[in-house]
């Protein structure tokens, strides 16, 4: 059996926690004398895995799933439509709660696209780099997204470490053209984690104008101050946030825009993450959506009249995308839905994994109304 199969067994047969999968793979690499080249060949055989997890037989050893879900992949890859229903490749209880269309199950049994958000130059330097396809951003948006086909480590490049490009999937840079901030404004990304979304606010921007970046763990708030100064991102203020009140009394109706991308279930990244298929619950789904709509509460207080609220989260179940819009619009009459900004004027979008070849992503935008307007 070749090492990589091996190394890949033995992370598998050593799994403590599949929910941190991520983590425990990132510390299983770390500490392998492997190269880099089989290093990806574990991490890609690893998830190969977790994708066709259900079509291996239970009695066979980790080493002899791990060989058979490569053989599955190779063969789909070559031949999808010879694979017939692909139901299997996602929980039972998702099918109800989450509806995943074939073409986008088919997409989530492949290896995910890899996107950046670079400059034309830069792209150009980079080489191997395909332009997202003409009408995914909302009109009018200069959409600076790169799907990259070539085997280099970004994070190594020179264009990186200048903070010339970021690795952020396609949904993810949609979102900061949902928010559309104008030079000078002040923006709140309330849950920020490691800043993705934060640094291209403030780049949309052009340095000018205020974005509050927040989150609770203080962590992902270091990673975010490190991404920010390599980015020379200088009109970011970094807090934290425990969704309970504002991270500062000043922001009260003070905020032209205030960005929600709420923690949620994840099922928008099964195709990146498909260990997280087997983890997450229907008790998960329901408690995000108790936690999403409170945090839309406490985050609008933020607004000002006139202001816009967005709402995001990669994941596609009923409960946390139009469940939650739904309700927090009921409760909220003092707002009303503002166009996302593509063609049709819609307020809410639903975006499938297969749609643009990215992540699942649901959005809603509604703008705060003018007393006596």
């Amino acid at each position: 059996m070749p090492v990589s199969l091996r190394a890949a067994a033995e992370f598998i047969e050593g799994l403590e926690d599949a929910r941190r999968a991520d983590e425990e793979l990132a510390h299983f690499l770390r500490g392998s004398s492997l190269d880099p080249f089989k290093k990806r060949e574990v991490s890609r055989a690893v998830l190969a895995w977790f994708r066709w997890h259900r079509w291996m037989s239970p009695q066979d050893g980790a080493g002899r799933q791990v060989a058979a879900a490569l053989e599955l992949h190779n063969r789909f890859s070559m031949h999808p439509a010879g694979f017939g229903s692909l139901a299997r490749a996602v929980p039972e209880w998702s099918r109800s709660e989450a509806p995943f269309p074939a073409a986008s199950l088919t997409r989530l049994q492949r290896e995910p696209t890899l996107w950046v958000r670079a400059s034309l130059e830069t792209a150009r330097q980079l080489g191997d780099c395909e332009h997202a396809p003409r009408g995914a951003a909302p009109a009018g948006a200069r959409l600076d997204a790169w799907a990259y086909r070539g085997r280099d480590d970004l994070f190594q490049t020179s264009a990186f470490k200048n903070g010339e490009l970021e690795i952020q999937d396609l949904a993810s840079q949609l979102v900061g053209h949902v928010c559309a901030p104008q030079p000078g404004e002040t923006w709140w990304d309330a849950c920020a984690g490691e800043g993705g979304k934060t640094l291209h606010l403030a780049s949309m921007m052009a340095g000018r104008g205020v974005v509050w970046g927040t989150d609770r763990s203080a962590r992902r708030l270091l990673r975010l101050r490190q991404r920010a100064a390599r980015a020379q991102a200088f009109n970011v203020r970094i807090a934290p946030w425990s969704g309970e009140g504002l991270p500062d009394p000043s922001l009260r109706e003070r905020c032209d825009g205030v960005l929600l991308d709420a923690p949620c279930s994840g099922l928008g990244t099964w195709q990146r993450h498909p260990h997280a298929r087997w983890t997450v619950t229907p008790d998960d789904v329901r408690e995000l959506a108790a936690i999403q709509r409170r945090l839309l509460d406490t985050a609008s207080l933020a607004v000002k009249p006139g202001g816009r609220l967005i709402y995001s989260v990669c994941t596609v179940t009923h409960a946390e995308t139009t469940a939650v819009a739904d309700a927090w619009e009921k409760a909220h009459r003092d707002w009303e839905r503002s166009p996302l900004g593509w063609p049709g004027g819609e307020a809410r979008r639903l975006l499938w994994p297969h749609d643009l070849d990215c992540n699942g992503m649901f959005f809603a935008a509604w703008q705060k109304k003018v007393s006596g307007a």
